[in-house]
């Protein structure tokens, strides 16, 4: 079984994970009702997307 022959130090250990910080969500504005949505998704409060209803508002 394959053992480390030293402990790993914290700033070897850091530079490993230098990579798994999460990032900030991007939003942009709605173009029909102004409210942030994200990019390539439906608006959740219009329900509009790509300047069409796409659901029917109550």
């Amino acid at each position: 079984m394959a053992v480390p022959k030293r402990k790993t130090s914290p700033s070897r250990r850091g530079m490993r994970r230098a990579h798994d910080a999460l990032t900030v969500a991007a939003f942009q504005e709605c173009p029909n009702c102004g409210e942030l949505k994200r990019p390539h998704v439906l608006c959740g409060a219009c329900g509009h997307y790509n300047g069409r209803a796409v659901t029917a508002e109550d």
